[in-house]
């Protein structure tokens, strides 16, 4: 299974040894958007979703989703993260766009937890407002930006 670190010579998912690996900082940007009725945006604006503030919960669960990445994700390392902002930011007529930032100094990435974040709190936007919007979209959950490790950069195109 050559070029895939998960595995080991015999093909069985494994978790990749990092223990050799120097300790840099590090730093993922994930993104995604829910779409929605016009209808629902607005009464997020308004605060008039009947079970509080969805933004400021949804921002709240992607931080603990973040924190928690390695409990969903079989193969990814528990962490010690140094930051996690999440932003939900209205666009009007219809979105709702997030972004996720995570930090830490190790030796491995954070990829999965921005990822995860992101997407946490896309779900946690549909969760609160499903009772008036069932036809809501997550899309476009994507890596934007990455840095630190062996690998260096990466920005998407």
């Amino acid at each position: 299974m050559s070029g895939f670190t998960h595995f080991d010579e015999q093909g069985r998912a494994a978790m990749v040894d990092v223990s050799a690996k120097p300790e840099t900082e590090r730093m993922a940007t994930a993104r995604g958007r829910v779409l929605m009725a016009p209808e629902t945006l607005a009464r997020i604006q308004q605060g008039q979703i009947g079970k509080g503030d969805v933004l400021g919960v949804a921002r709240l669960a992607g931080i603990m989703a973040a924190k928690r990445t390695s409990d969903l994700i079989p193969l990814c390392h528990p962490l010690m993260l140094s930051k996690v902002a999440i932003d939900l930011t209205p666009a009007p007529p219809d979105t709702v766009e997030i972004e996720a930032v995570v930090k830490l100094t190790g030796r491995t990435g954070v990829e999965m937890e921005a990822l995860t974040a992101v997407t946490v709190a896309a779900l946690t936007v549909y969760d609160m407002c499903k009772a008036i919007d069932r036809g809501m979209r997550i899309e476009a959950v994507r890596l934007s930006h990455k840095s630190g490790g062996k690998s260096g950069t990466y920005e998407a195109g």
